[in-house]
Order: structure tokens, then sequence, then C-alpha cells
């Protein structure tokens, strides 16, 4: 079923190949107008052009998201172009630092940190205070391995997704009251340039065999699973959820039926188990 997003502009970092590329697709194929977002223009030209020969609209822009000043100009273009901003998706990801922090090369381990986390700020402070003007708009933010439990091999990337999550909840906090939600999406392992690095690396290899065991054992979730979640997410089913973690592979139909009890036990949200919190 086709949800109507033709009123709709959506940034899509990332979007120049999978998880964020289908993400795109999805928006478009919706009736979205897209911004295709991230720093190889090439491969998000070439999302453009799949989007443009089913008959969408979409845009491609090139940029780093850890530079702010070039994310800000970035989107004072995307609205000039597309027009206002109604639906920010941070997809972008990068995970290079495996094994145990002192096999880590520091730099790249930060590298990951600052793209995930500080690429996420950039361009959620860039965009949140145009759709509080408007007073309307949906912010998703993707996590991953490692947001909710220990990832002892991958402990920059957990710690930038586990980050994320928080951030999320801090910013929904922030804007709900003025019609302005965000949302954490898990897509799941999918199988990407990502996974790919930890499969065949050879710190990957040394590291992440578990990687291998799971794609062998038939984990691999299409990027279509959360792609068509985003796109939900887009059309307002899920805002009852706004500030916490909704899964690529959950069941969107029992997702939306168990929303009032999900957020009367306050789950799906970054917690202390059983330690009761002040708040702030």
């Amino acid at each position: 079923m086709r949800t109507d997003l033709k009123s709709t502009v959506a940034v899509v970092t990332g979007g120049g190949r999978g998880i964020g590329r289908e993400i795109a697709l999805h928006q478009a194929r919706n009736g979205a107008k897209v911004a295709v977002l991230a720093r190889t223009a090439t491969e998000i030209d070439e999302t453009v052009s799949l989007i443009g020969r089913e008959g969408g609209v979409a845009v491609s822009f090139p940029v780093d998201l850890v530079d702010r000043r070039a994310v800000e100009q970035v989107l004072d273009r995307v609205a000039s172009e597309l027009g206002s901003i109604d639906l920010l998706v941070n997809n972008h990801g990068s995970f290079r630092a495996f094994g145990p922090i002192w096999e880590c090369d520091p730099d790249i381990w930060w590298q990951d940190v600052e793209i995930n986390l500080r690429g996420t700020f950039h361009s959620c402070r860039a965009v949140a205070p145009r759709m509080l003007a408007r007073g309307k708009g949906r912010i998703v933010n993707l996590v991953g391995g490692g947001t909710g439990n220990s990832f002892p091999h991958g402990s920059g990337y957990a710690s930038s997704k586990a980050a994320i999550m928080r951030f999320t909840e801090c910013l929904n906090d922030t804007t709900k009251d003025r019609c302005v939600l965000a949302f954490a999406v898990d897509p799941g392992l999918v199988r990407t340039a990502m996974t790919e690095l930890q499969l065949y690396s050879e710190a990957g290899k040394t590291y992440m065999p578990n990687i291998q065991d799971l794609f062998d054992n038939g984990v691999n979730v299409p990027p279509s699973r959360a792609a068509a979640l985003i796109v939900d997410i887009a059309a307002g089913r899920f805002d009852s959820l706004a500030g916490r973690l909704l899964r690529g592979v959950d069941d969107r139909d029992l997702l939306e039926q168990e929303m009032k009890d999900i957020v009367a036990r306050d789950g799906r949200a970054l917690r202390f188990s059983g330690v009761e919190q002040p708040k702030l």
C-alpha cells in the first residue's frame, strides 16, 4: 500500500548506497521530493538517477556532515530548491575501528564517533529550528549495534549509536510540544559496504567472526524493512512513539497495536534497568 507523501520534502543523509539509497527510493516512490546527501557525489548522483527513472523528484547535495558550515549551507540550498524540510533522516554512518581499544587506531576510532554523532548533531541543529518555526516536522536518527548492549570490539561505533539514541530522546523532549518529533530507528543487520568491511578486512575477521556466522545463519534484514518503516514515520503512523526506538524487523501492524502499552511502560527507551531515575 502506497502512502501519500506528495507534500513532503525529505532529506536523507548517507543516501548514496545501501540503506540510505533504499530510504531515498521509498520516500520518492511515495511522492516525496528527496534531497540526497553524502560525501561521494557519484554515489548520490546514481541514487538521484534511479529515482528519476522511476518518475520521482530528487536532487543530490554532496556534503561532509562533520563540517557544520557546509551542512548549514547545503540545507539552505535544499530549502531553496525543494521547499521547506518536512523529514530529516540521519542514515550516514562509519564503522572502521574493530577490536579492543588498545588495538584500534585512535584517530579512526574517533572518526567513527565524530561522523556518526557529530554529523547527526549538525544536521539536527540546522533543521530543527526551521521545523519549529513552521510548527511541524519529523527527524529520524538511525542507531544500531551496541545502542542498548555492550559491543566490546566495536566500542567506537557502539558509543556513538548509544549517544545518538539518548540525543534523539533529548531532542524529542525539547521539541515535541511544538509538533517536531524525533525517532530512533535500528535497521537491523543489513548486508552493506559497512558489513562487508567487517566480513573481509583482517581486523574484522579477527575481532568480528560472529558477523559471518549471523549471515550464514540467515540473519540478513532487507534494507527495504527500515525504508518502509520510515515511510510510515513520515506519514505520522507512529507519532505516539516519538523519542523511542523502532526497528526494521518490527511487524508494523503489531507495533501500531502496541503503541499505548509501550508508552505506558516507558519502553523502547534508553534506561537503567530497575533503577528509578529523577526527572530532570
